[in-house]
């Protein structure tokens, strides 16, 4: 039974999402009454599965050898599932608010849910080729939700996005090929499975395959120099961007890194190796670049944007440690950088939806109009700089026990990177906070007459995120102890 329910959950949001495009519902409300109990159907489903896991592969279809559809929950895909499955609900409730202002909302929602069931099958891909699969299907279902308004910007920006994500997967493509034929098998074992007999002293060229792979799947999550699709995505409305930005698009790049590094190649087969310093220089180099630009930036959305680029990298530093103790602080911060983001993104977003106010210096004064989003945008800038106290400490202090204790001179290099982001990081969010709620002596507030905090359908998600970015900084305890066990191959 649980194991029908892993294709259960993939499957109820991609025919639930075409069956409200299809049926004429009264009204928009009736509509959104449908959506949502069925994406939170969808994430109770899930959350049984999370805690009555099931031990067994399901195959849903093989088609040659090696070469299979399988699903399994493992620990690494219980930590993504679970993110996913979180905060997709909030999400989508908010989006009702968000988009009673826009065109074409029956197909927006169909691309919304159907991306749900998608990215979950990535979460429970049980093997190279089922993940691989979901991932170029989830490049498919988020193209025209990039594109959904349709203008030039949008046209633009969908069409980088697809050449972006097909190139960076046809790298990953030839990874798959090269783990069919040196790996025992294609499926996920932690510690790898590559196939020593096989290897002989072709060492090398596996290695080059490795940093292929990696960059591959990093166009997802946006490395340098592959990343300028992200900020042009920001045409899209706030739930997708927030989506693409904080939950199902970038760090499904960066889930797929952690499978092909330590339960693919193996950690044992890439530590050590002018690989892992490869990738580890890009993915160093990425932090810094990405809040550098987020302080030039005069855009809210693509400020955000540039802060998401820095931070995923925060994530693949950890992966590229290499180390139990990085896989740890990369799934810390993949967990609690996605709910910091997707809060500051919604809180960007209920000021677009409120005002049309899209760049920086068109916020002084808001703070006072918009307490309540300003207030938790705070929280959740407070968080991305890792302030104590709250969730973005407790990832960053991970990230840089891991650095210390891999030993790795570039490593250290990487904690450095660390504290010139944090830095920035207070420059380019606390910008927006002062300029909300400190506009100078002279500012006219008259000018924002009619400006007033979102409904509760946008508010009651971003007062959830606010909770949970304090609530983790206080009591993390719970989450990061599973997170340990996972990254020691535990689960």
């Amino acid at each position: 039974m649980n194991k029908l329910m892993l294709l259960a959950v993939i499957l109820l949001p991609v025919i639930g999402g075409g069956i409200a495009a299809l049926i004429p519902f009264k009204n928009r409300k009736y509509r959104n009454i449908f959506l949502e109990l069925l994406v939170l159907a969808v994430s109770a489903m899930v959350w049984w599965l999370l805690f009555h896991r099931p031990e067994e592969v399901f195959r849903v279809v093989h088609f040659t050898g090696d070469l299979s559809i399988d699903l399994k929950l493992d620990g690494l895909g219980m930590v993504f599932a679970g993110l996913i499955s979180a905060l997709w609900p909030l999400a989508t409730l908010y989006s009702f608010e968000y988009m009673k202002k826009e065109r074409h909302e029956r197909v927006f929602f169909l691309f919304y849910t159907v991306t749900y069931g998608v990215t979950l099958g990535i979460a429970l891909a049980g093997n190279l080729m089922t993940m691989y699969f979901f991932y170029e299907l989830l490049t498919l279902v988020t193209v025209p939700l990039v594109m959904h308004t349709l203008s030039r910007e949008a046209v633009l920006a969908s069409r980088k996005y697809l050449y972006y994500s097909l190139g960076g997967a046809a790298f990953a493509f030839i990874g798959l090929i090269f783990m069919i034929v040196y790996g025992s098998s294609i499926d996920f074992i932690y510690g790898g499975v590559l196939d020593a007999a096989k290897i002989g002293e072709r060492g090398g060229i596996l290695l080059l395959i490795y940093v292929m792979a990696f960059m591959g799947f990093g166009v997802k999550a946006a490395v340098c120099p592959f990343n300028s699709w992200l900020p042009q995505a920001g045409v899209a409305p706030t739930p997708v961007t927030a989506l693409l930005h904080a939950v199902a698009v970038v760090k499904s790049g960066a889930f797929a890194i952690m499978r092909i590094t330590y339960y693919s190649f193996g950690t044992d087969f890439l530590r050590g190796t002018w690989a892992q310093k490869a990738v580890m220089a890009v993915v160093i180099f990425t932090i810094v670049y990405g809040c550098s630009r987020a302080v030039k930036e005069t855009h809210l959305k693509r400020r955000l944007a540039y802060s998401t680029i820095s931070n995923l990298s925060y994530i693949l530093f950890g992966v590229v440690i290499m180390t139990p103790l990085g896989l740890a602080g990369a799934l810390s911060h993949m967990i609690f950088h996605a709910v910091m983001k997707i809060c500051s993104f919604f809180c960007a977003g209920a000021v677009i939806h409120k005002t049309g106010r899209n760049y920086v210096h068109e916020l002084n004064g808001l703070g006072k109009t918009m307490p309540a989003t300003f207030g938790i945008f705070t929280v959740s800038a407070l968080g991305l700089m890792g302030v104590p106290g709250l969730a973005g400490f407790i990832s960053k202090w991970n990230l840089a026990a891991a650095a210390v204790e891999s030993g790795d001179t570039l490593a250290y290099f990487g904690i450095g990177a660390l504290l010139i982001s944090a830095l920035l990081t207070a420059v380019y969010m606390l910008t927006i906070v002062i300029r909300a709620f400190f506009p100078g002596r002279d500012f006219d507030y008259k000018t924002l007459e009619g400006t007033a905090d979102p409904g509760w359908q946008m508010l009651l998600p971003l007062g959830i995120f606010c909770f949970f970015i304090c609530l983790f900084g206080i009591y993390s305890e719970p989450c990061v102890s599973f997170i340990i066990k996972v990254a020691q191959g535990l689960w």
